[in-house]
């Protein structure tokens, strides 16, 4: 994304909206973490904090953003809940950090996890 100022280019880099969106998703209720977009012999892996950027993939559309988020969900969560409040927490903080219009959040859940309190 790029914008043309008075003083001069801004550019924001596709991982920083990445970044963005993925701690976004991360602070949601429900979910257990940022997946891989790809699965490995058909299970999602959770990323760490560092890596949630990969989680996420930002696209740039008629001059909007169009973000996929790939997560892990919470076992027992109202996974049609979790991913409507998902997609207005990306959004806000997308939209009120960058200041470019966000089109679309879809959201793709990548697994369930049962959380044992082992962490």
């Amino acid at each position: 994304m790029r914008s043309r100022r008075e003083r001069g280019r801004i550019e924001v880099f596709p991982t920083v909206v990445s970044a963005i969106a993925g701690h976004a998703a991360t602070e949601c209720y429900g979910v257990m973490g940022m997946a891989a977009r790809g699965l490995r012999e058909g299970v999602a892996t959770l990323l760490r904090r560092e890596n949630v950027h990969r989680g996420v993939e930002v696209r740039e559309v008629d001059g909007q953003l169009a973000i996929d988020v790939y997560v892990v969900v919470q076992y027992g969560t109202r996974i049609t809940e979790v991913a409507h409040n998902l997609q207005g927490a990306v959004r806000f903080e997308v939209e009120r950090t960058v200041g470019v219009p966000v089109a679309e959040v879809n959201v793709f859940v990548q697994g369930v996890h049962e959380d044992n309190g082992t962490g």
